[in-house]
């Protein structure tokens, strides 16, 4: 037979308990490890440069690390 418990004034077999126990455990790990959406980066932080050749260089520059970072994959 089965041992039996009492939970909240009813008689609860433990192979039940096992199995919400187990349940609960691993739906809350699936949901603790699951992570968020990823937001994709939309606008650029703001380049404060002293002339426009030092924001065009940035610009520039910028441009060419997304490229090799690109050629990479």
């Amino acid at each position: 037979m089965v041992q039996m418990y009492t939970v909240f004034g009813r008689q609860v077999g433990s192979h039940y308990l096992a199995i919400g126990v187990l349940s609960t455990l691993f739906a809350g790990s699936y949901m603790a490890v699951g992570g968020g959406s990823k937001k994709p980066a939309t606008q650029a932080p703001p380049i404060n440069a002293s002339s426009s050749d030092e924001a065009d260089f940035i610009q520039n520059f910028l441009k060419e690390a997304d490229k090799d970072e690109k050629a990479k994959r």
